[in-house]
């Protein structure tokens, strides 16, 4: 099985969501099974199917995530280099075509979230900036074109 790097934060944000799934999920949809069955004849109870289908997806994602908890490697534990573009760290960048000053921060695809500027590290971008250190001019090629950065800064969360 592959290993799966999380922050503390997506460590933390992965149980929360399998303990909500577990202790209130899984029981408000036996709640609504015992009521869908109280309908009468189960054969064409649309209500009491589409509660066992959403118990059994339920399930499904329980089980998932489980998995997915017992490969998980927290990147605050790895000795990572602080002067590298490596997952965990936040990277400044100026765009050489527009001189905005931006910065993302590199992650696993399960805490990738563009929004919040967390972006994966398989994603092009990404793969761009891995390995790279300050003042490296990085061409990165995306499927609308090329995009040209500057690092301005490397820094890491427990710098």
């Amino acid at each position: 099985m592959e290993t799966l790097y999380l922050s503390r934060e997506g460590h933390r944000k992965l149980k929360e969501k399998l303990d909500y799934m577990i202790k209130v999920k899984r029981k408000e949809i036996t709640k609504t099974i015992a009521h869908a069955r109280e309908f009468g004849d189960l054969k064409e109870n649309a209500e009491y199917h589409a509660a066992k289908e959403a118990q059994a997806l339920n399930e499904i994602q329980i089980n998932e995530l489980s998995t997915k908890l017992t490969r998980v490697q927290l990147i605050d534990d790895l000795d990572i280099p602080a002067d590298k573009a490596y997952i965990g760290a936040t990277v400044k960048l100026l765009d050489l075509k527009t001189d905005d000053e931006f910065f993302y921060i590199l992650v696993s695809e399960s805490e990738a979230d563009f929004m919040e500027n967390k972006i994966s590290i398989s994603s092009p971008i990404g793969k761009g900036l891995l390995g790279k250190s300050v003042s490296d001019v990085v061409k990165i090629t995306v499927p609308v074109g090329e995009l040209n950065y500057k690092i301005t800064g490397i820094s890491r969360d427990n710098d």
